[in-house]
């Protein structure tokens, strides 16, 4: 059971394949647009339950209680050293 507060992540289903543009490739048209959102559990609840959140600017939001505790897992890639020095050429 995770408590009412605590800070998790839910999913929402924002359009489903049959909603999405006819313009997009292939593979990117077979699979529904997903919001992924973090906030605080307004009540008791279980993982895979359908859920509503309070965003740290206070917007409710609804949808499927997906992770507990959320963290940051992107990155801006690994270091590419030719782009450590760009800007630095020229020092007085």
């Amino acid at each position: 059971m995770v408590k009412r507060g605590t800070w998790v992540e839910i999913e929402q289903v924002v359009l489903q394949p049959a909603e999405r543009s006819t313009a997009l490739p292939e593979d990117t048209k077979k699979v529904p647009y997903i919001l992924r959102v973090s906030g605080f559990l307004e009540k008791d609840a279980e993982i895979g339950q359908d859920v509503e959140v309070r965003t740290i600017i206070g917007r409710v939001i609804s949808g499927k209680l997906m992770v507990v505790n959320p963290s940051y897992q992107h990155s801006f890639g690994k270091v590419v050293p030719e782009l450590l020095t760009i800007g630095t050429e020229y020092e007085k």
